[in-house]
């Protein structure tokens, strides 16, 4: 049996979903999990998450599904991990995020489960203040001058700048209470609106953190946050 994630454009109307799952059953695949990532403009996003029974039937899945009128492949890939209930996954980190020990954990605990939630290649949590990297996950090919120069760029930008300049393999979350950010990404696949959304829920979760625990600062040399007095 194999797992695949397959993001698919698709006309917003009722049935185009299901002539894509009828594809998909017409080579003896499953659709096991479906997420509803971005609508707009009549077509929305979706990303399906599919078993096969053999590997081989990969290309012969992607010509039936690509034959559905109004129907585009952004990507597929196999799945690399166990693949759960998102919904439930949320939760779990939620509850990780708020029971962390410490600010510093909570920072740790943010960057690891938004990295594997949103299925970054690589996550981090920036200082722009410090200019330093606090903690990372995944493998960044961006060097930590990159990240900062980001943060930096972003925060200097009119408010209403689309995006800001930021890449759309690339997602950027503030922690407005302590001066931080979240950074995420991945080569060449677009976040979209739901990711990014859920990175900033994520993101504000444990920024709540510092405003109950009092100011802070941060130890670029360190790496990571320290408690001040208030």
């Amino acid at each position: 049996m194999a797992t695949y994630i397959l993001r698919l454009w698709l006309p917003d109307r009722p049935g185009a979903l299901g002539a894509v799952a009828s594809r998909v059953g017409a080579v003896g695949g499953d659709v096991i999990g479906i997420n509803i990532l971005e609508r707009g403009d009549d077509r929305a996003i979706d990303e399906l998450v599919i078993e096969l029974h053999d590997d081989d039937w990969i290309g012969l899945l992607l010509t039936e599904v690509a034959e559905v009128d109004g129907v585009d492949i952004e990507h597929v890939s196999p799945a690399v991990s166990v693949i759960g209930d998102p919904r439930l996954e949320a939760l779990e980190a939620a509850a990780a995020l708020v029971s962390a020990p410490s600010v510093d954990a909570a920072i740790d605990e943010l960057c690891r489960h938004a990295t594997r939630q949103l299925s970054a290649a690589w996550g981090a949590v920036v200082s722009p203040d410090v200019q330093a990297v606090l903690t990372s996950s995944g493998h960044d090919p961006r060097t930590e001058e990159w990240l900062i120069g980001l943060c930096n760029s972003v925060l200097s930008a009119p408010p209403r700048s689309p995006r800001r300049g930021i890449p759309d393999d690339v997602v950027w979350a503030p922690l407005l209470e302590s001066g931080l950010a979240l950074v995420l990404g991945r080569e060449g696949l677009p976040f979209r609106s739901r990711e990014r959304r859920q990175a900033g829920v994520m993101a504000s979760i444990v920024d709540l953190r510092f405003s109950e625990s009092g100011p802070h600062s941060f130890d670029a040399s360190r790496g990571r946050s320290r408690s001040t007095p208030g």
